[in-house]
């Protein structure tokens, strides 16, 4: 007769036996689920935020190298450690949190930096950046408001890029970008008087770099146009031209040759087949473009088109929905 010691230990050996089969069992049966239950497994994930159309956005780069944003992180993270004093490098955790699109860990950087350095410019420059892309307008603007008070009477300088250009060459200021974001602030707050002074104040700091002025260009033509200002929108286009030379701005000099009437609004973005950063830069002026001519279903559908993409950081995709949310309102 099999003795109680003896059987635990023959079942013991079974057990161990099945084991390997039945993880295999389980992981193969999750697969299974995950490939057919997408929708219900991404309800769980942790969203960035809820869209101004009530969609939940996540953190999700498309086409992004994500070790490598990973691995730069790290190293900012890194230089920190060695040197936790140095806002700067406050700064650059929250930048490469905010390339992978970790928008309120790095908000939650800056806060911490600001803290600590009240004074320093770029911690309310980089967080009023990144309160734009969670739509949080008000704040924004009270973030580059102070930022515009800390660089004022301050030799101004040149901002490093984190994600450099074709040509390595960073085209833009500490200035630029603080009186930039402002303005941009604004216009998607609806204050276009605001964003005008702003954007003019902007354009004293392009350094005559055609990127920067077709950059800031843009947006002020689209802010006179707001204001009903035609006859100035139109002298803004008078000092942009096909020549210009472009380094990584190709996107706003298109935008502004169609304004201008010298690119037809069907050669200016193929809607279904453009990139992600593309559909939305060149949709919303696409759409803007509309909005000018009084053509509002054109606008409301390519608005729509622009916010179905996945490329929710980009201005031209918040502007996308900010205009979406008032048309649908009125």
């Amino acid at each position: 007769m099999e003795t109680p010691k003896t059987y635990a230990a023959r079942c013991k050996k079974r057990i161990s036996r099945l084991a390997p089969r039945l993880v295999l069992l389980v992981v193969v049966a999750f697969q299974v689920y995950c490939s057919s239950h997408k929708s219900s497994i991404s309800s769980f994930r942790q969203y960035e935020m809820v869209s101004l159309l009530g969609r939940q956005l996540y953190s999700e780069p498309p086409g992004a190298n994500l070790p490598k944003l990973e691995a730069d992180l790290a190293t900012a993270r890194q230089l920190l450690t060695d040197a936790p004093d140095d806002p700067s490098r406050i700064v650059w955790v929250g930048r490469r949190l905010g390339y992978l699109w970790r928008i309120n860990e790095a908000i939650d950087v800056y806060t911490s930096g600001i803290e600590e350095h009240p004074k320093y410019a770029a911690l309310y420059r980089h967080r009023g950046h990144r309160q734009i892309t969670l739509r949080r307008f008000d704040e924004a603007i009270d973030d580059l408001e102070r930022a515009a008070a800390l660089i004022r009477d301050v030799p101004d300088e040149i901002e490093p890029d984190g994600m450099p250009n074709a040509r390595n060459i960073p085209l833009t200021t500490t200035a630029f970008n603080v009186w930039y974001h402002l303005a941009l602030a604004r216009y998607l707050k609806g204050d276009y008087h605001g964003a005008l002074a702003a954007y003019r104040e902007t354009m004293k700091h392009t350094r005559g770099i055609s990127d920067n002025i077709v950059a800031v260009s843009d947006w002020m033509y689209l802010t006179l146009c707001r204001l009903g200002r035609e006859d100035d929108a139109r002298e803004l286009l008078r000092g942009i031209t096909q020549e210009m030379e472009m380094i990584e701005n190709h996107a706003y000099h298109r935008r502004l040759l169609m304004y201008k009437g010298e690119l037809p609004p069907t050669e200016l973005i193929d809607l279904e087949n453009a990139s992600e950063l593309d559909l939305a830069t060149l949709g919303y002026g696409l759409g803007a473009w509309y909005i000018e001519k009084g053509n509002r279903g054109k606008a409301i559908s390519i608005f729509e088109r622009v916010t179905s993409g996945p490329y929710w950081p980009a201005f031209g995709f918040i502007a996308s929905e900010v205009e979406l949310a008032r048309l649908r309102s009125e």
